[in-house]
């Protein structure tokens, strides 16, 4: 480990791109395991909990571990290490995944809610890996590195739902029941995951990112040592890269959840609503590596500003029409703009830290984000039912000005020049 951190530049480039296409393998198949089990948890939750007022229970219950067990990994992650922290993460998924489906196969519900605690848990630290990626990387390449690693979301948005059916039939082959088997294969993906970060995770990113902070240096004020994260966040660049990925994400899901409820109230099908759906997804993932060298080339102020007028954007093209075709153009502009907020946002407040702070600070972050899609989720529910869904989308637009405010006012001068270089300067 002690050569690695003494490797020169071009080197050191070498060993990024390997841990990040590493990552990038780790986010795909733990992306379509958490996924495969998310598709049927409504179905279950009804089901095992005895009454449709029980089929929400199974997400809140994963989102409530992904927010709670955010900030714990950021420690754990300083801890063990970077890869230390994703391997526990992921052998916790497994465990739970298995939980998941003896509860499923025994018909009780308790065993399967602990297992998708214990996957939401596991969830929280794979998210953590995009910032894995971004330390290794000079600042002028870290949103690339971190789009890489979100773009596996695509392949466990297309994955995942496709291994569900194939993976029922195998389970009731073995004497389970059909809707098991998803638990099954998402225990199956999360451990082969894990198999890779062990083994080709290495040297651990952070001891890679200790030496590129050695060669560039953050671009940040104070005298040294670790700071709070009270004094972090007095920083207008760590608030403003906050502020986006959370309000980004509250905004997402809030206007998401609930067009489904909203479409169907407009009797459409559950073809066209899994249409506007998917083009939500494609526009959450599929530019991910467009994402990251816009906010490379452009600069992370101007990527988060796109983002966040793409977010205010699509809550105004929401309320204009309830058809098919209006609302999957507005749902993949969201998707978008969440997209530029969520990966410009990770980068500027990767910029921001030193070594000892990123994995603490990270996980508080990612806590918020949690918090959230939670918030935003119960949220979209309390303004729809009184109130309808184009003042919830109003709603949505309004809470979005705030990124978009914060990223067009003038940032502080740069105070080191180095910080904006790259491995091939």
């Amino acid at each position: 480990m002690a050569d690695a951190l003494s490797l020169p530049a071009d080197s050191l480039a070498r060993i990024a791109r390997r841990l990040t296409w590493t990552l990038f393998a780790a986010q795909s198949l733990g992306s379509a395991g958490f996924i495969a089990s998310a598709t049927l948890a409504s179905i279950l939750g009804a089901e095992l909990g005895g009454s449709t007022a029980w089929a929400g229970v199974p997400s809140a219950v994963y989102l409530a571990g992904t927010a709670g067990a955010a900030l714990a990994w950021g420690y754990l992650m300083d801890a063990l290490g970077r890869r230390g922290g994703l391997v526990l993460g992921l052998l916790v998924g497994t465990l739970g995944a298995g939980l998941a489906f003896l509860g499923v196969n025994a018909g009780a519900f308790g065993p399967f809610l602990v297992g998708l605690a214990l996957m939401g848990v596991a969830s929280a630290a794979v998210t953590l890996g995009r910032f894995a990626s971004a330390e290794v990387h000079p600042p002028a390449e870290r949103g690339r590195a971190i789009s890489t690693v979100v773009l596996g979301g695509t392949v466990g948005a297309v994955l995942g739902p496709l291994l569900v059916g194939p993976a029922g039939t195998w389970a009731v082959h073995w004497g389970g029941r059909d809707l098991s088997g998803a638990y099954a294969v998402s225990g199956l993906l999360l451990l082969i995951a894990g198999v890779v970060v062990f083994a080709a995770l290495r040297p651990d990113p952070r001891q890679v990112g200790k030496a590129v902070a050695a060669l560039y240096p953050p671009d940040v004020n104070g005298t040294g040592g670790m700071r709070s994260l009270r004094a972090i966040l007095a920083g207008t660049e760590a608030r403003l890269a906050m502020t986006s990925m959370v309000v980004g994400q509250a905004v997402m899901v809030m206007v998401m959840v609930i067009t489904s409820l909203h479409m169907r109230a407009h009797a459409h099908g559950l073809g066209e609503l899994s249409a506007v759906i998917s083009s939500h997804t494609l526009g959450m993932y599929a530019f991910s590596v467009v994402s990251g060298r816009l906010a490379d080339r452009w600069g992370r102020r101007p990527t988060i500003a796109a983002g966040a007028a793409g977010l205010v954007l699509a809550c105004a093209l929401a309320t204009l029409s309830p058809d098919v075709v209006p609302l999957a153009v507005a749902l993949f502009i969201l998707g978008l703009g969440w997209n530029l907020c969520f990966v410009g946002g990770s980068a500027l407040l990767a910029d921001q830290l030193t070594p000892d702070e990123r994995a603490r600070t990270q996980g508080f972050n990612d806590l918020l984000v949690g918090l959230a899609s939670a918030a935003g989720s119960l949220g979209s529910g309390l303004v729809f039912a009184p109130l309808g869904y184009s003042v919830m989308a109003w709603t949505g637009a309004v809470l979005a000005l705030v990124p978009l405010v914060l990223a067009m006012r003038r940032p502080r001068p740069k105070t080191s020049g180095r910080a904006l270089g790259g491995f091939a300067g």
